[in-house]
This record gives structure tokens, C-alpha cells and sequence, in this order.
């Protein structure tokens, strides 16, 4: 066994990937996917569904690591996201420079949720913020030092 990707359902899936992947380096992985269909609807559990996005590779892996899913999925449920609700809060990147990759992903449309902090965990230090993506998925950035 072993891990395969995590879905993120976007408004707008192709804004979304170019983000990832311009201000977090990930790799955009065709095909394009384009679903929908009786199987489709069975396997979500929506009639009439239709899924449109792409995955993308994460940094650090090699063609065989896991990926993000970004999909759009069509009808849509708007829900805010929270990085203290219950579920899934957030998708956390190590990062060289967090300065650089946060002033990177807040003029590429993202904003700030906090400060730039460093805490103490075991023997090393770690710095490390949280920001939002353009639909307000949360993200956070951290430095291993």
C-alpha cells in the first residue's frame, strides 16, 4: 500500500493548478480530465455530475509520488475552508525561503492567515506560517531548521 494523491475541488480548477504549480513548484501531469456519465454519477453519487481538472505532481517526487488532484466538479457545494475546522485543515510545504515563497503566493493572488512564527520541535527548530490560495484553501509553508 501506499499514498496516491489528495483531491482539492476548485471554482475554477486551471487558475488553481498554474497557482500550484508557479508559487509551490509543482508539475502540471496530463491529461486534462474531462468525466462525466453514468459511471460518474454512480461512483460520486450525483445525477447529471461532471468532473473536470488535472493532477499535479508534488515537489519533491519523482514521476511515481503522489499527486494534488484539482478538480471542479459540477453541481458545485461552496463551503469556506478553515485551518481549525474539523476534517482536513490544511496542505503544508517545506519550503527554503518562507519569506520568499509567502510574498510569491500573496502577489499570486493568495493571502495571509497569520505570522511568520518558529517554534521548537524535538532537537531542530521550524518556522512556518499559514496562507490561503486564491479560493481560500489553506496552506501552510514551514522551514526545518
Amino acid at each position: 500500500m501506499r499514498f496516491g494523491h489528495v483531491n482539492l475541488v476548485a471554482r475554477d480548477w486551471r487558475t488553481l493548478a498554474d497557482f500550484y504549480c508557479r508559487h509551490l513548484g509543482c508539475t502540471l501531469l496530463a491529461p486534462e480530465r474531462d468525466l462525466h456519465g453514468a459511471l460518474v454519477d454512480a461512483g460520486v453519487g450525483v445525477a447529471d455530475a461532471h468532473i473536470r481538472g488535472v493532477h499535479i505532481r508534488l515537489p519533491g517526487y519523482d514521476e511515481n509520488g503522489p499527486t494534488l488532484e484539482i478538480y471542479r466538479y459540477d453541481p458545485l457545494i461552496d463551503v469556506a475552508s478553515s485551518v481549525r475546522r474539523s476534517g482536513f485543515g490544511h496542505i503544508a510545504f517545506q519550503v527554503d525561503d518562507i519569506d520568499v515563497t509567502r510574498a510569491g503566493i500573496l502577489a499570486g493572488g493568495g493571502s495571509a492567515i497569520g505570522d511568520v512564527v518558529t517554534t521548537v520541535a524535538g532537537t531542530r527548530n521550524v518556522s512556518w506560517c499559514y496562507v490561503e490560495d486564491p479560493e481560500g484553501n489553506a496552506i501552510e509553508l514551514q522551514r526545518w531548521h
